[in-house]
């Protein structure tokens, strides 16, 4: 895989460098709540632009169904990159369109400009192969040069990551290469004991990786609504918790599965339970108590890890050389429920082991919380890419980057 150093010794000064970068950030109307993925990407940018390139940053921002929707622009992505790199940055108000076309052919030689949602064509995700390259073709006119470093899209199969690198000479961005780098040392050159923290809410988001951990790590903690089809496994009432009646089949092979190979399971002892759902927006205080994991009242959900498992899970993150993180504990959103999430960071910034976040609700969960980002070994862009890199899958942002 080619990188962004050799492309920069070879010269990119008034070439057109078109990033897929991975400015899918989270939005509160037209404030950025989480600028993590956009500073993740500088790096590249700076780089490009002071080595005189033409910069063309592209991107995803939500889930748009093919056409354009003002709630999904990425003007807030753009002004926002503008301050991150402190130079005015140009803004496509379309993709390959009128104003991509005179917006780049505008561009002096170390200036950057970003073109709007590439899902409002619905070139980019077609399963149609036809139709996804006449969209590459259409981008790749816009540029000399590929760069990806969208690693939050690497997994997808999609115009401006998997076909556009076919057309134009390509590199991978600084992300991508670091990030790659990291989920190597979690693959194929462990330092043991190797623990891994999953939560999230759906065990159905987690199959593949658990799967293939299972032939890993050493020890594996479950938390987050995830937690609750295990307990519910093991012959416990969870109320009204979150609970995939139909991954009970699947969660109990891979318990005997991890008994049968040493694995140690680790579940919370103890949950934090409430009525009802919180009001994340308001974030008024909740009636709530803790209750043992294997005595939770009907009626109540279980919304947090209880003060008893967040002892138990920084014990079994002590003496780990590894440890990966994916997913929350409870719903870090609101202060009742996030002292679960917040004891599991803790423990891996007590930690002297290689420590890896990975996805964005557990990165943005670092952040909200408060923790320095630096007292991790590295905080990862791509959730559904990290744990698909995790499960042997083949990336197709990846395989496009390989010469």
């Amino acid at each position: 895989m080619k990188t962004i150093d050799e492309l920069l010794h070879e010269g990119v000064e008034g070439k057109r460098v078109f990033v897929r970068a991975d400015l899918n950030v989270p939005l509160d109307g037209t404030t950025i709540t989480d600028d993590g993925r956009i500073r993740a990407v500088v790096p590249t940018v700076e780089a490009l632009a002071r080595a005189g390139a033409r910069v063309v940053v592209a991107s995803h921002l939500g889930r748009p169904k093919g056409a354009p929707d003002p709630a999904f622009s990425l003007a807030p992505a753009a002004t926002r990159l503008g301050e991150l790199l402190g130079a005015e940055v140009a803004f496509a108000t379309d993709t390959v369109g009128e104003s991509a076309t005179a917006t780049v052919a505008g561009l002096a030689d170390g200036q950057v400009a970003v073109i709007e949602n590439l899902r409002f064509n619905a070139g980019e995700t077609s399963k149609d192969d036809a139709e996804r390259g006449a969209f590459a073709d259409a981008l790749a006119s816009l540029a000399d040069l590929y760069v990806g470093d969208g690693f939050g899209a690497v997994h997808r199969k999609h115009a401006s990551v998997f076909d556009l690198p076919a057309r134009l000479p390509h590199a991978a961005g600084y992300l991508i290469a670091t990030e790659v780098g990291v989920l190597k040392k979690l693959t194929e050159d462990v330092q043991r004991p190797y623990a891994v923290v999953l939560g999230g809410s759906k065990v159905s988001d987690k199959l593949g990786v658990i799967d293939h951990l299972l032939e890993r790590a050493d020890r594996i903690l479950i938390g987050g609504g995830m937690a609750y089809t295990f307990l519910k496994a093991q012959g416990h009432e969870v109320g009204s918790s979150l609970l995939q009646e139909d991954q009970i089949p699947a969660v109990l092979e891979y318990l005997k599965r991890a008994e049968d190979k040493g694995v140690e399971f680790v579940l919370p002892v103890d949950v934090v339970v409430s009525a009802q759902f919180p009001d994340l927006k308001s974030k008024a205080p909740t009636e709530h108590r803790t209750v043992p994991a294997d005595a939770m009242p009907a009626g109540f959900m279980g919304l947090d890890n209880g003060p008893e498992t967040d002892k138990l899970y920084a014990s079994k993150l002590a003496d780990a050389a590894t440890v990966f993180w994916n997913g929350p504990m409870g719903v870090f959103e609101h202060p009742d429920y996030a002292e679960g999430t917040k004891a599991v960071a803790q423990a891996l910034v007590d930690s002297p082991a290689f420590t890896v976040v990975g996805g964005g609700d557990s990165a943005a969960a670092v952040r909200t919380l408060g923790f320095d980002e630096n007292a991790f070994g590295h905080i990862s862009t791509g959730g559904g890419a990290s744990l698909e890199y995790l499960e042997g899958k083949k990336l197709p942002g990846l395989v496009a980057l390989e010469d």
